[in-house]
């Protein structure tokens, strides 16, 4: 069995800009994917965190940090399949908190930019799963 935790928001560090936002202000995002095995003595798992940062020039606007993770039965295989909706299902758990969070800010209208999986190497998170 495999069961998904709450997706917990570690970092929310939201600086308002100097600076008013004008049409021709631009503001970027960045999101990072960092994987981590997780063992206790009956069950496996693993820890997905999600890094995105928001920032207009030089200047950082959010930074914003979620932690997920997933517990699974030792008996349990995991292929890439299901792992890449392991990873999916994480990722849409940090949109939604930050689509909730960013209300009230100046990203209101702003989403993260979807999950770039090509640069997911599945076959280096296998093994920690196993």
């Amino acid at each position: 069995m495999i069961e998904q935790t709450e997706m917990e928001v570690t970092n929310w560090h939201y600086h308002p800009p100097r600076k008013p936002i004008t049409e021709e202000t631009k503001i970027v995002s960045y999101t990072d994917f960092d994987v981590m095995r997780k063992r206790a003595a009956t069950k496996k798992g693993m820890a997905c965190r999600f890094s995105c940062q928001f920032k207009m020039g030089e200047e950082t606007v959010l930074e914003y940090v979620g932690e997920n993770s997933y517990v699974i039965d030792f008996e349990d295989v995991i292929d890439k399949q299901e792992l890449i909706k392991m990873i999916r299902n994480a990722f849409e758990k940090f949109n939604e908190k930050f689509n909730f969070r960013k209300l009230g800010t100046v990203l209101a209208d702003k989403t993260l930019s979807p999950l770039n999986e090509s640069l997911i190497d599945l076959d280096a998170i296998l093994p920690l799963l196993i």
